[in-house]
C-alpha cells in the first residue's frame, strides 16, 4: 500500500473519532465518515461524508464541518503526530443516497413490468 493510501486509512479513522467525540455540535450527530482520499503531494485531503437527515439538515452539518475543518486538522496533526496535516476539504458523500434512489426506480421499472404482464393475461 502507497503512503497516501496508508495516510489516508488512518486519517479516516481519526477524523471519524473527532468528529464522533471531539466536536460538540448537535449537527454532527448523524455524520459518518465513509472514506478519505489522500493527494500525491499529501497537502489535501477529501474527507467523505454520509449525513442521515433532509436538505436541510444535511446542508447545516456540512456547514458545520467545513467551520470544524481547522480544529479537526489540528486535532489529527496532535494525535498522529503530524508536522504537516493535509488541508480537510468535507465532501457529501453521496453514492448510498444514488444507490437508494437506483433501487427505487428499478423496483418503480418492476411493478410497471408486473402490471403490464397482467394486463396482457387479463386481456
Amino acid at each position: 500500500m502507497r503512503r497516501p493510501e496508508r495516510l489516508a486509512e488512518v486519517l479516516r479513522e481519526e477524523i471519524m473519532e473527532i468528529v464522533g467525540y471531539e466536536l460538540d455540535d448537535p449537527r454532527l450527530l448523524s455524520c459518518t465518515v465513509t472514506e478519505v482520499t489522500v493527494s500525491e503531494n499529501q497537502r489535501d485531503a477529501k474527507v467523505y461524508v454520509l449525513v442521515e437527515g433532509n436538505e436541510v439538515e444535511i446542508k447545516e452539518a456540512m456547514k458545520a464541518l467545513q467551520h470544524a475543518a481547522t480544529f479537526v486538522k489540528q486535532q489529527v496533526a496532535l494525535n498522529l503526530n503530524l508536522h504537516h496535516a493535509p488541508h480537510l476539504h468535507f465532501v457529501r458523500d453521496t453514492v448510498e443516497e444514488n444507490a437508494a434512489r437506483i433501487e427505487r426506480l428499478l423496483g418503480e421499472i418492476s411493478q410497471g413490468e408486473n402490471l403490464k404482464k397482467e394486463e396482457m393475461d387479463n386481456g
